[in-house]
């Protein structure tokens, strides 16, 4: 690392607690490593998930408690990680979509504002599988990035204008679609009555895609960490471990916005024109 890089920062937004372990944990893990400040804002607290497998009813402590409990659970994987700071902005579980855009998004700008990372990261517009939550997040977070950096705006004016460098959705291709059905079966999110299944992004679309094989390994004891929710991860664990590589090795991105480079060349670092 060069003095230079001493100051670059890093800031996952996501919806869910260990939507940063399954999604893009090996890609903290490897900048924490590099000396990268890395941060996490976590939109809810998952209270409204099962609990050891169980959903809400008998051997389930209720929404609130599973909150907090997910909650240390969130922390305890950043801290695995090496993320600097987590954040949780208490919106309700499976509802993030209702939430009010402005005061959702005029949050987050804050918190950009307040951490000034050159790099942003957050789920694609497709939120993966279509989940809601994974959606809203998106849309927010985009919208976010330009409130915090333009003052006229309106939005937390106590905090100076901030200018994010790039900005990038977690995308996965067909490999680690294929690993992920394995596991999991059929990826879907039924929404209004409306199947929405997982869709690979195709290879020539992925503008960025990162050689984490040296952290997967964190990034699987991150996930571990959530242990309430461990049942959800059975086929993911039992997998062989040259699948489970498939999964960790590599970590693809989409890179939505950039103020330092572009074209068509396939980067291999978030940071690829702010170092």
């Amino acid at each position: 690392m060069t003095a230079a890089d001493e100051s670059l920062k890093l800031l996952a937004v996501l919806a869910h607690p260990d939507d940063e372990s399954l999604g893009v944990g090996a890609t903290l893990a490897k900048y924490a490593a590099e000396g990268v400040e890395t941060y996490l804002i976590t939109a809810t607290r998952g209270q409204a998930g099962r609990y050891y497998g169980h959903p809400p009813g008998e051997h389930h402590p209720g929404p609130s408690a599973l909150g907090k409990i997910r909650e240390h659970e969130l922390r305890a994987a950043a801290a695995t990680l090496g993320v600097r700071d987590v954040t949780v902005l208490d919106y309700d579980d499976q509802r993030l979509d209702a939430a009010a855009p402005r005061e959702a998004i005029a949050q987050i700008a804050h918190h950009v504002r307040r951490l000034r990372p050159q790099v942003v990261i957050t789920f694609p517009p497709d939120g993966a599988y279509g989940h809601p939550d994974h959606v809203a997040i998106s849309q927010f977070t985009t919208a976010a990035v330009v409130l915090a950096a333009d003052g006229g705006l309106g939005g937390p004016a106590r905090l100076p204008p901030h200018v994010v460098s790039k900005l990038y959705y977690m995308v996965w291709n067909e490999d680690v679609w294929t690993v992920y059905q394995q596991a999991f079966r059929k990826l879907v999110s039924t929404v209004d009555g409306v199947e929405r299944q997982a869709v690979p992004w195709p290879q020539w679309a992925i503008t960025t895609v990162l050689d984490t094989r040296a952290f997967w390994a964190t990034g699987w004891r991150a996930v571990l960490c959530h242990d309430s929710q461990v049942s959800n991860y059975e086929g993911l664990k039992n997998l062989p471990a040259e699948l489970q590589a498939t999964i960790w090795g590599e970590q693809a991105f989409y890179r939505a916005l950039s103020l330092v480079n572009g074209g068509r060349v396939r980067e291999t670092d978030l940071f690829e024109g702010v170092r």
